[in-house]
């Protein structure tokens, strides 16, 4: 089930989001090692607090399990701001219609391989889905996304590879980034259902939120 968070239900959705900044505490500094800040917990960085929207995928147990961010090119995203190497010396992108997808992660420790519904694959591509689909209903065309090699071939596998990449492949610490545009298209979005078997409107149900009985199947 996905959730899509943005600055006119955040406030009602408070429990929701700090799951979601644990999990990519866990993912980003505990598993990955990136050099973030964690407080409380927490990985929260500056893009947080410019009102993105957070797409978050959740399990029937109401544990969050993947989660994605969006974020206007118009003003500072990370592209610009953080992996600028990237680009050459060339300008970032600056446009209404194009959004930046940034702390994609899903929770290996409670999810499996394979493809069932409670696989990795699975919920990848569930949030790949509710991403695009939401992009798509506010007026997006292009997604930016700075990746690493191996996200740039779970992205091929699976229908969602990336029609072009903006300047060259850096090194940023441990891993090799790049920056790749794909398309918000109904046509991406039915290659990703095609490869996931998921034809359901993964928005639905969305039962009425409760912070409480949330943190309560969260724990």
């Amino acid at each position: 089930m996905i959730y899509v968070v943005d600055s006119l239900d955040k406030d009602s959705h408070i429990a929701l989001l700090e799951d979601m900044y644990r999990l990519r505490a866990r993912v980003f500094h505990e598993r990955l090692g990136w050099d973030v800040v964690v407080r409380d917990g927490m990985e929260i960085d500056q893009f947080d607090g410019l009102d993105p929207a957070h797409v978050i995928a959740v399990d029937d147990d109401g544990h969050v399990v993947g989660c994605m961010r969006l974020l206007q090119t118009t003003g500072p995203h990370m592209l610009a701001d953080v992996f600028a190497s990237i680009l050459d010396g060339d300008a970032p992108i600056r446009s209404s219609t194009v959004w930046e997808a940034t702390r994609f992660c899903v929770d290996t420790r409670r999810l499996s391989t394979g493809r069932g519904r409670n696989s990795i694959s699975y919920v990848t591509s569930e949030v790949m889905i509710g991403a695009f689909e939401y992009a798509m209903a506010a007026g997006v065309r292009d997604a930016v996304a700075v990746i690493d090699p191996v996200m740039n071939r779970v992205m091929r596998r699976s229908g969602n590879a990336p029609y072009d990449y903006l300047g060259t492949p850096k090194d940023m610490g441990k891993v090799v980034a790049m920056a790749a545009l794909m398309d918000c298209s109904e046509e991406r979005i039915g290659r990703i259902r095609e490869f996931s078997g998921i034809w359901h409107d993964v928005f639905e149900p969305q039962p009425a939120w409760d912070a409480q009985s949330f943190r309560i199947a969260a724990e």
